[in-house]
């Protein structure tokens, strides 16, 4: 019979522990579809972030899927205040500076 109380209890802290998470992220101003993209995203910063590092030159092909991802990076960083990814800046000021030349050469190519 404890047995079930303390289940029952630690079920009552998880949920009660989760609905606070989705108060706080909705009092901070953000819908909470947009705060887990921002999570998503937030991991795919990291992964683009290697490979700008990595890769200097890329294949076509490649250059369409990071600029593909860096756009989505980009909407889910809008929608979230500034102050929640400032840490992450640096990885984020990498990732513009590489989508901005690879358009550029892509720009380029085009109008040759």
């Amino acid at each position: 019979m404890t047995i079930f109380t303390i289940i029952y209890i630690l079920i009552f802290i998880i949920f009660a522990l989760v609905a606070y998470a989705i108060l706080q992220i909705k009092l901070f101003g953000i819908r909470v579809k947009d705060f887990w993209t921002f999570i998503e995203a937030n991991q795919m910063l990291d992964k683009l972030y290697k490979f700008a590092k990595q890769y200097e030159n890329m294949s076509p092909q490649e250059q369409l899927i990071y600029l593909a991802e860096a756009e989505k990076i980009f909407k889910a960083f809008d929608k979230v205040p500034d102050s929640l990814w400032e840490e992450e800046y640096d990885k984020y000021k990498t990732v513009v500076s590489k989508y901005k030349d690879i358009k550029m050469v892509r720009w380029v190519e085009e109008n040759k």
